[in-house]
């Protein structure tokens, strides 16, 4: 691999984290959920830690910004969050470039999430994160970025269920 390209201009598997879960609801009320900003700020994120929204512009060329807040690690956190969305298909896929507001963030990830409806009327969303590199794909890893990922499309679950 050259990596003197941009690396998000190039997919690559050693990069990228894959989380997929099946949802017992029709895609245009999965997709909703994700581009409507109230419904965001209940769903998105880890367990423990809630969204405080700044900015939400969510249509392509927008951005939301957001601060994850509550404890971590047995402390009080704030983690400043920003998605720049850079396609959005309705009902089949938003693509976003994801990391903290400072726009030379390099440690900014580009994210993809699909939308696939099943014959029973279920979606499978598929969320792919591709980061710069394949040591900042380990380091969130190790952070904990797929335990978390799991529990975000869990609380979008939980939210569409109630």
């Amino acid at each position: 691999m050259d990596d003197t390209k941009n690396p998000i201009e190039t997919w690559s598997l050693d990069r990228e984290i894959v989380l997929v879960k099946l949802l017992n609801h029709p895609r245009h009320k999965v997709f909703a959920a994700w581009t409507d900003p109230d419904a965001l700020a209940k769903w998105y994120g880890p367990v423990g830690l809630d969204i405080e929204t700044l900015e939400a512009d969510i249509r392509e060329g927008g951005v939301w910004r957001f601060d994850m807040v509550g404890e971590f690690e047995g402390k009080p956190q704030r983690f400043e969050n920003h998605m720049r969305f850079l396609e959005i298909v309705p009902n089949e896929r938003i693509v976003m470039d994801y990391g903290t507001p400072d726009p030379d963030d390099p440690e900014r990830f580009r994210m993809t999430v699909t939308f696939d409806e099943q014959s029973d009327g279920k979606t499978v969303v598929t969320l792919r994160q591709l980061h710069p590199t394949r040591e900042r794909r380990s380091a969130v890893i190790a952070f904990g970025a797929v335990e978390y990922g799991l529990q975000t499309l869990d609380g979008l679950a939980a939210w569409l269920d109630g």
